[in-house]
């Protein structure tokens, strides 16, 4: 029988400290899972993932736009996009329609249903917002959502 070998070598501590209390990409990932896992529990009584409201929240508009303008406000590609959308098309929340002006290209509209189910879900979204920036206090949340902008 082969046992596997061990890498004995590992980098300083001094390194891996610096890295976990200094970089912004594991703290923005860290941060955005909590998160992601808060709103995704206010959002389940109504079936959706916070990546759902979102979706739908972004959609809420007169002129239903193209996937391909859609997908970088949602800093997504277009296939995910299109992925994400299926769940919430099969159960009548969204309708995928065709553009009007370029027949290739599809809109994503947001139907009476889904809307009526945000107004449900808004006032959980907004309890939960309000407990985060009652936490992090009025200027910290302010000044965060001014520095993640920032990163956009």
């Amino acid at each position: 029988m082969i046992m596997p070998t061990s890498n004995t070598e590992t980098l300083p501590a001094a390194t891996v400290h610096h890295i976990r209390d200094t970089c912004l990409c594991l703290a923005t990932q860290r941060a955005a899972r909590a998160l992601a896992r808060r709103f995704d529990a206010a959002l389940r009584p109504f079936g959706l993932t916070h990546g759902q409201f979102s979706l739908m929240v972004a959609l809420n508009r007169p002129e239903p736009p193209p996937i391909g303008r859609l997908a970088p406000f949602l800093a997504m590609d277009a296939s995910t996009l299109t992925a994400a959308v299926k769940p919430l098309e099969r159960r009548g929340l969204l309708r995928i329609i065709a553009d009007t002006q370029d027949r290739r290209s599809r809109r994503v509209q947001i139907t009476p249903e889904g809307v009526s189910l945000l107004r449900d879900a808004i006032p959980a979204w907004q309890a939960t917002h309000a407990t985060l920036d009652a936490g992090l206090g009025h200027d910290a949340a302010d000044a965060l959502r001014q520095g993640l902008a920032t990163v956009l």
